[in-house]
């Protein structure tokens, strides 16, 4: 009998409740080819979301809570988006849709720097880091629990990414998708058989406390007393070359190692080949947290680098594991190190999830304390390197839209180096972030946000982290008696927006699709985007620049208010003068200048004015009588106010107002054509300053096709030279119409009494 003991990796500090699952193999790990029946898998649950539109810069977040114990999740999505992916690269990303995977928190593809051109349908393939994909008509997918993990994973979907999505935009323009979606999740009727169709067999291990650890290093008394052995109720396991065992593993608690062993390794029978042993079997071993493992997708993995066997003989093993945990309040190789759960206290307030942490009876009255006090207990065996002390805290389900912001501040430069891991405790191999000093931290991304790295102050956040147990190790680096007089105040928050977006934008929260998670985000102002609004999108110059042409430009309505004064149409000029002040003010309070008035107030009052003054000019060119206009004026005052106050920027109403102003114009055409239908070419002529009225046209296809070209990032431009166009239209619109003094006021009166002069005197008295 040989004994083979496989030990690998040291799966050290696995955290609370962690489900591993292995598989032993002799030469691979792969599913059996043989198909379960329909009655071994069912549904745990179905979803159906409607149609659903996305407009530009929008964004939908779906979440899908996946048991342990199943088996595939199908996804069906329909859109209307007709997009090439293979062209995909061509698209600006702030137009592109894409829809985006990622499992425990909510997707931020605006930091993606990867190729978008792949398709979603075949690009998953795990989801241990997020994955973005370009938006199809049609995307059907189905995910076994040999590429994902259980919990909660969520689907996000996207129209344009980039700083500009969260920057506040005066006019959203672009194309908007719809989608529809079917969501369904199977699992296994048994709990003890996984994959696909639930035809693997899974061996759970249980364990018992145990005295005896067959370790190759030196363990301290206190994880002795710990150790727990766990085996499987089967003694012994026998398999033919190329077929998996799979067996599982629930840990509870802080394990500080896991090894895994296969032992008494034999024939089943004795081979033909007498020269070839126990010895010789090339065993596979791979491990992986929460899902089942394959020769591609593992966490750890171990080979004993043996020869493969020949012919039809199997190999029988017994499998065991052993676990290590320290006492409660330690953790470290050896149990020397100190940690501390931290409780959460909620913050008063109407947002939720907000909240800090304290170590547990510590009793500070501040979301700060001191590490010092923390700090001192922990040791390394009398060595003065390599001393961590360890945090636990808990995000709640649904609070995966929240951020962790850790704090550290001393009077001195700073004496700690800042680890966090999900899932387990921290260390030099392993961690998810960490700060460590300027030059030696993780790399700045979407998920981690440093905003302060002096020697004194570590400030930084970590982006919508998962939901779960998160640890975090202040790694000691100088533990003389003086670093210990030191004072280092620290403090960790679940927050929403990052630094409160940075002062440049308010901070909003929404729900997804399920209506189970919370997130938050920024809504920036003009200048700025970003997701916390920190990045710079128009400068100080640009913006004055900016200003200068939309409100400067609004000067353009002189020319029509002029011309309408001096030919005595009153009420045109208070219509043109009130809608260039209040476009020019509307405007100045967009930009962030000053407003006179409530922001909605004066975007109505621009709109509609502008809807008015359009329409105006048409019917004031007509030669309807006063009372018809009087009544169109009053019509029109109505439908346009309307306008204004519902979606007032769509392009549509654009064409609406030049339509009912032609109409207008058309309907005293209509009256003239009426009364002098025998004269219609000789009446037009003499009514219209011809020269005028087409360079009024002119100027007003010149306003709609600044209206079609106005996009977020050129619509300061753009919408300058509307205003310019729009105004300079209605001054030659105003122009065109020619005084005609009717021949009837020409005519000399019929009756012969008629006189140039007519004089009636009194007598004179004679004096």
């Amino acid at each position: 009998m040989s004994f083979n003991s496989i030990r690998w990796c040291h799966l050290s500090l696995i955290l609370l409740t962690a489900l591993l699952l292995f598989c032993c193999s002799l030469r691979l790990c792969s599913a059996v080819d043989e198909l379960g029946g329909t009655d071994d898998i069912f549904t745990v649950s179905s979803f159906s979301y409607p149609q659903t539109t996305i407009r530009p810069f929008d964004l939908r977040y779906i979440r899908v809570d996946i048991p342990p114990w199943f088996s595939a999740v199908s996804i069906a999505l329909n859109s209307d988006v007709d997009l090439d992916v293979a062209r995909v690269d061509r698209v600006p990303k702030s137009t592109l849709p894409i829809i985006c995977f990622r499992d425990g928190s909510p997707p931020l593809p605006d930091a993606l720097n990867t190729s978008l051109k792949d398709s979603a349908a075949s690009g998953i393939n795990g989801l241990d880091v997020e994955q973005c994909f370009p938006m199809e008509k049609n995307i059907t997918m189905k995910l076994t629990n040999e590429q994902i993990s259980p919990g909660a994973w969520y689907i996000g979907l996207f129209n344009g990414i980039g700083p500009t999505r969260t920057q506040s935009k005066m006019i959203i323009r672009g194309s908007a998708y719809s989608f529809s979606a079917n969501i369904s999740v199977d699992a296994c009727t048994n709990s003890m058989m996984r994959g696909e169709f639930c035809n693997s067999t899974v061996y759970p291990l249980s364990c018992t406390a145990s005295d005896v650890y067959n370790s190759k290093t030196t363990m301290k008394q206190p994880m002795m007393e710990n150790a727990m052995t766990c085996e499987s109720n089967f003694a012994t396991f026998c398999v033919q070359e190329g077929v998996p065992n799979f067996y599982s593993l629930d840990i509870a608690n802080v394990a500080e190692e896991l090894t895994i062993m296969a032992a008494n390794v034999r024939f089943n029978v004795t081979p033909s080949n007498n020269a070839s042993g126990a010895n010789d079997v090339n065993l596979m071993c791979y491990a992986r947290h929460g899902a089942i493992p394959s020769e591609t997708l593992h966490d750890y993995s171990s080979d004993l680098n043996k020869a493969p066997l020949d012919g039809n003989v199997k190999v029988c093993y017994a499998i065991k594991s052993q676990v290590l945990q320290c006492p409660l309040g330690k953790a470290g190789s050896n149990c020397t190190m100190s940690s501390y759960t931290l409780q959460t206290v909620l913050r008063r307030g109407p947002t939720p999830f907000e909240s800090y942490y304290l170590p547990v009876g510590e009793g500070a009255s501040s979301a700060n304390f001191p590490l010092e006090p923390l700090s001192k207990n922990s040791s390394n065996g009398g060595e003065t390197d390599d001393i961590w002390t360890y945090f636990t805290l808990d995000i709640p389900p649904g609070a995966a839209g929240r951020n962790i912001h850790i704090r550290l501040s001393s009077d001195v430069k700073i004496n700690y180096e800042v680890y966090a891991r999900f899932g387990g405790l921290p260390s030099l191999d392993s961690w998810d972030y960490y700060y460590a000093n300027k030059t030696r931290k993780s790399d700045q991304s979407m998920f981690f946000m440093l905003y302060d790295s002096s020697d004194d102050n570590i400030d930084f956040y970590i982006i919508y982290a998962r939901e779960g147990t998160w640890g975090l190790g202040l790694r000691h680096l100088n533990t003389n008696s003086d670093s210990l007089k030191r004072q280092t105040i620290m403090s960790i928050s679940l927050e929403g927006c990052p630094k409160q977006c940075s002062s440049h934008g308010d901070c909003k929260y929404s729900f997804d699709a399920s209506g189970l998670t919370s997130y938050s985000f920024c809504s920036c102002d003009r200048n700025h985007g970003g997701f916390d609004c920190s990045i710079e999108v128009v400068s100080h110059k640009g913006h004055i620049v900016q200003s200068i042409f939309l409100i400067g430009s609004n000067a353009a309505a002189i020319l029509p208010a002029f011309w309408a004064l001096r030919q005595k149409a009153f009420a045109e000029w208070v219509l043109f003068t009130s809608s260039g002040i209040s476009s020019a003010l509307y405007h100045a309070c967009d930009v962030g200048t000053w407003c006179a008035l409530n922001f909605n107030v004066l975007q109505f009052m621009d709109f509609w004015l502008s809807f008015m003054a359009v329409i105006s000019t048409f019917v004031y060119l007509s030669t309807i009588d006063e009372v018809y206009k009087r009544a169109i004026h009053t019509a029109v005052a109505i439908l346009t106010a309307l306008m204004a106050a519902t979606k007032a920027t769509r392009s549509s109403n654009i064409v609406l107002v030049i339509v009912i102003g032609a109409l207008g114009l058309l309907i005293g055409c209509l009256q003239t054509i009426k009364q002098w239908f025998y004269n219609l070419v000789k009446t037009l002529l003499r009514r219209f300053r011809w020269f005028f009225l087409l360079a009024g046209f002119i100027a007003l296809s010149m306003a709609a096709l600044s209206w079609t070209l106005e996009t977020s990032e050129n619509y300061w431009i753009w919408h300058s030279f509307w205003h310019i166009t729009i105004y300079t239209s209605s001054f030659f619109f105003l122009c065109s119409k020619a005084n005609i003094v009717d021949d009837a006021e020409n005519q000399l009166p019929s009756s012969g009494n008629y006189a140039l002069t007519r004089q009636d005197s009194l007598p004179r008295d004679n004096n």
